[in-house]
């Protein structure tokens, strides 16, 4: 079932202060296709406007303006019950003195007319539900009997039985502990593509959206920010805000300029630049993004480094950055070859992005390595430092 959002807009009454007399407009003018058996989540910090959205969605809201339409019917104005949605919420909301198996049955046991089903037929999906969410074995329990990761399987279990055409999900996972919330999130993509269940899920831990979506929709203040593949919004993002919200370590921002076809950052030059005038710009600079390398072409001051297995973080700093910190995550293969004082990096054209300074505008022009005949790599450098030792014996 694919969801069309048409020009979707909710504003609430001004209250309060920092209202200043005006509508609160939670979500500004959302248009959007979410693909037939997709899972889309719906990425952004509080109050940007995604449970918003959700509940919108849902029928639990009805929009200010525009359009909802659950494949080619309109449904904006049908209550929830009668539009086939199943919603799993942040706090489980369980029944405490049902058993599991009555949890997941209850609302089944609210159909009625051609819809009504008979005790067998009950019995039948809620066992079939508490299979595919691997609880089948709790049924006779009661939730305070559950762990918290079993009692969201109920929740989503109870969202499942009733067949619904769309399934949404408002921040499932974030009562959860770090190791619960990695399992639990696997289970919910499995479920999704067993069932081929048209899903939208609600977060703001960008870890969570990147691992189980077909598609993120990126927003902030109520607007859409980008829409696109979780890679794609990574690699390719929109503007300094979709750059800086999406990376675990978030990326490095700098200030710069484009000057003589040459991308500066302080008096260092690092990157050639191509269809773009001389002009102030913000740099950002995913951590993955340096590489080190004897006399490269940014000259940081190190400060330490940070070993974790494969990977280190040459923390540096740098009097352009926009933090205190520069963040570089290297090869462990590189731990040898880095030194006391200063950090000297190339950069990788494809891990550097370009933004206005105030919009955060993203700026496309090209980016190359400069000339780099003055830089040898690490491994380079130690050979003809061997060599020297060898000729002054």
């Amino acid at each position: 079932m694919k969801i069309g959002l048409d020009h979707l807009t909710k504003s609430f009454p001004a209250n309060g202060r920092k209202s200043k007399g005006k509508d609160v407009i939670a979500v500004d003018d959302f248009t959007f296709t979410i693909p037939d058996g997709k899972l889309v989540g719906l990425l952004g910090p509080s109050g940007c406007g995604k449970s918003t959205t959700l509940n919108m969605i849902s029928g639990l809201l009805k929009p200010t303006s525009g359009k909802i339409y659950f494949g080619e019917h309109d449904v904006t104005d049908l209550p929830p019950e009668e539009r086939g949605v199943g919603m799993v919420f942040q706090n489980y909301a369980l029944y405490p003195h049902m058993t599991v198996e009555q949890n997941i049955r209850f609302p089944l046991e609210n159909l009625k007319g051609k819809d009504k089903l008979s005790d067998e037929e009950m019995k039948k999906r809620v066992e079939e539900a508490a299979r595919l969410v691997k609880i089948d074995e709790l049924l006779d329990r009661k939730p305070g009997e559950l762990s918290g990761g079993q009692q969201q399987r109920v929740a989503i279990a109870r969202a499942l039985v009733k067949l619904p055409r769309v399934l949404l999900l408002d921040e499932p996972l974030s009562n959860l502990d770090a190791r619960l919330r990695l399992q639990t999130r696997e289970e919910i993509r499995r479920i999704q593509q067993e069932t081929g269940i048209t899903t939208v899920f609600v977060t703001h831990d960008q870890d969570e959206a990147m691992s189980i979506s077909d598609l993120i929709v990126v927003m902030k203040e109520g607007k859409v920010q980008q829409i696109d593949s979780p890679q794609k919004v990574y690699d390719d993002p929109a503007n300094a805000f979709v750059a800086q919200f999406l990376g675990i370590p978030p990326i490095n921002m700098f200030d710069g300029r484009i000057q003589d076809g040459k991308l500066w950052i302080g008096p260092d030059a690092v990157l050639a630049v191509e269809g773009l005038p001389d002009q102030q710009v913000a740099i950002g600079i995913r951590p993955e993004g340096f590489i080190l390398a004897h006399d490269g072409h940014l000259k940081n001051k190190m400060v330490r480094t940070e070993v974790s297995g494969r990977d280190i973080s040459i923390l540096s700093t740098n009097p352009a950055s926009r933090s205190p910190q520069v963040r570089s995550i290297l090869s462990s293969d590189d731990l040898p070859f880095i030194k006391e004082g200063q950090a000297d990096f190339d950069l990788k054209p494809r891990k550097v992005f370009l933004f206005e300074p105030e919009s955060g505008k993203r700026l496309r022009g090209t980016l190359k390595p400069l000339d780099q005949t003055h830089t040898s790599s690490p491994e380079e450098v130690i050979e003809v430092e061997l060599l020297e030792q060898a000729e002054n014996r």
